[in-house]
């Protein structure tokens, strides 16, 4: 049977830590949890992380663990985390602490693919490769993958042909599916190239239609959007049983526009085959804007209005819930006895 989880990130503005995430998941009867920073932990002490592992064992919930960015050269890069090496191998012990067999991070960001970047993406990955190499040993030992995620920063093809270069024995996937339509992928093409890679996931739905630019994309709950969910299910199974479907839900940002239409654009996108790009421009023709109701006022990395911080928080909740509903009564995903 498929597992169904929650990733953190998804009510993040619940200040929720792991013991609260696992009871919340628990309420849920959801399989799964990616606890997707180590900062959502009380304690990084041994006790406390062992208590985490005893109780997610108690309610029959697997652990995914997650850490942030480690490549040094990424905007998202924070220097206070010291040796990025480090940062990744912080990540794995506690993965390993709370029972998790793998541990997601990423790379950068779209801010990376920049039409004049300040740093190439082929130095993105030259420096990950780096810092993934010097964890190899770590992760071995601990028997802990590190599933990078697709971020908005690399494609697909790009992400595989990294964990190929670093190895497959210690590094996969964490196959996110929002953040293709960012950079103009199919989440199904997304899944073909990078589900033999997946040992964990974030799933999330998009809008995609077209624009007088291009095409504009908005996140929005599980089933609300433009993706074929039963025929990228049924696909999901042959080619990544294993890993959890985690759900990742963010609401309350506004649309965004991919200008393909302008030729700047395409200085982002120098090797974006055409084929993968007709895909998703199918997409969008065949898609429509979001016309149900969403609070906006999300933006990545900064507070959201005053005004708008409880109807945010609120909306969190109830679309990660509601997603879980549609993964049940649409999709006929399990709940747990």
């Amino acid at each position: 049977m498929t597992r169904l989880g929650l990733d953190s990130y998804s009510i993040r503005a619940w200040k929720w830590k792991a013991l609260e995430l696992l009871g919340y998941a628990a309420s849920l009867k959801l399989d799964a949890v990616q606890i997707s920073n180590v900062a959502e932990y009380e304690s990084l002490e041994p006790r406390h992380l062992a208590k985490v592992k005893d109780r997610a064992a108690e309610l029959g919930i697997a652990i995914d663990g997650g850490t942030g960015c480690i490549c040094p050269t990424a905007k998202s890069w924070n220097p206070r985390q010291g040796d990025p090496a480090d940062y990744l191998k912080q990540g794995l012990r506690v993965a390993k602490a709370v029972g998790a067999s793998s541990m997601r991070c990423f790379i950068g960001s779209p801010a990376d693919r920049a039409a004049v970047p300040d740093v190439p993406m082929e130095k993105h990955v030259e420096a990950t490769l780096k810092v993934l190499r010097a964890a190899r040993s770590e992760a071995l030992d601990l028997g802990v993958k590190i599933a990078i995620e697709n971020h908005g920063d690399l494609s697909a093809r790009e992400l595989r042909d990294l964990i190929a270069a670093a190895g497959k024995d210690f590094v996969g996937a964490c196959l996110d599916t929002g953040n293709p339509v960012l950079i103009c992928e199919d989440p199904l093409l997304s899944l073909e190239v990078l589900g033999p890679y997946t040992v964990t996931t974030h799933i999330r739905d998009s809008v995609v239609f077209e624009h007088p630019r291009g095409a504009a994309v908005q996140w929005v709950a599980w089933g609300e959007g433009s993706i074929d969910w039963k025929r990228f299910l049924a696909r999901y199974r042959e080619i990544c049983p294993g890993a959890a479907m985690q759900l990742e839900v963010i609401t309350g940002r506004a649309p965004q526009v991919n200008p393909y239409f302008e030729p700047a654009f395409w200085k982002s996108y120098p090797t974006l085959p055409a084929s993968d790009f007709a895909r998703f421009a199918q997409l969008a023709k065949n898609g429509h804007p979001f016309m149900g109701n969403m609070v906006i006022g999300d933006v990545r990395g900064a507070a959201p209005p005053p005004e708008l911080a409880e109807p945010l928080k609120l909306q969190q909740r109830r679309d990660l819930e509601r997603s879980v509903e549609y993964a049940r009564k649409t999709l006929g995903l399990g709940v747990r006895a």
